[in-house]
């Protein structure tokens, strides 16, 4: 990635500070050898995360670049880290190794859009964690999802129906709305699709892709807070479902 400046520019965001990585807390999140910690943003966890961080930061001195150095309710500083003066970010070579997931919680569009171009290239080239035909779950299949419960899922298929009740916008992708995956999107959240040029009417009979925390009982269903959540999939781009 680093020979690909402009897909790394977009993410460089005023430094929050260095330092040399001591260990790797959990996979998403390192402790740098003054005792700080540091939660990687805009990325989600695969199960090779964890081994890909430790082999690529331990050790190595660091820059830590984000808009905003305030820690989370944890103490920990989020931010896109890098190593030395490279111009691409650890979050970046995850994504492209197929070792995470964009979690759409980047603001930024140009870095957001660079994240993203960075995992469906790995999803292209069947890296990593894309290497399994499950890494997608199919909308149709919604015993699948379900099943994931707890965990933050990527899930592909065509919207039937876009449905208004109260405060909620429902995306039903199957035809019993109490068995079929959903996409719930608030109405404190409409906004920011509106801003994005995105009619959630619109996405009616189109193929999506969402991402998220899988949550219910009968019903799967991914509550939707982030634009980057909801991706229109092109007619003529690959699926991600396997039959």
């Amino acid at each position: 990635m680093a020979g690909h400046p402009a897909c790394a520019t977009p993410c460089q965001f005023e430094a929050q500070g260095e330092g040399r990585v001591a260990a790797v807390v959990d996979a998403r999140s390192v402790r740098l050898d003054d005792g700080r910690e540091v939660r990687l943003t805009g990325i989600e966890a695969t199960a090779a995360t964890k081994q890909a961080l430790t082999s690529l930061l331990v050790g190595r001195d660091v820059i830590l670049r984000s808009t905003d150095d305030t820690p989370d309710r944890y103490g920990r500083q989020g931010a896109l880290v890098f190593i030395g003066e490279s111009d691409s970010s650890i979050q970046a070579a995850l994504l492209a190794q197929g070792d995470a997931l964009v979690s759409a919680e980047i603001a930024d569009k140009e870095c957001a859009a660079a994240l993203m171009a960075s995992e469906a290239q790995a999803r292209r080239q069947k890296k990593g964690s894309w290497a399994d035909p499950s890494a997608i779950k199919n909308a149709e299949s919604p015993d699948d999802i379900l099943a994931g419960i707890g965990r933050f899922m990527v899930v592909e298929g065509k919207v039937l129906s876009v449905r208004q009740a109260g405060a909620m916008t429902y995306l039903n992708f199957g035809r019993s709305w109490t068995r079929g995956f959903t996409a719930t999107i608030s109405k404190r959240n409409l906004p920011a699709f509106e801003s994005a040029g995105i009619t959630l009417k619109s996405l009616e009979n189109k193929r999506v892709r969402v991402r998220g925390w899988v949550e219910g009982n009968t019903g799967p269903r991914i509550d939707v807070r982030l634009v980057g959540q909801v991706e229109l999939l092109g007619a003529n781009e690959p699926t991600g479902v396997r039959p």
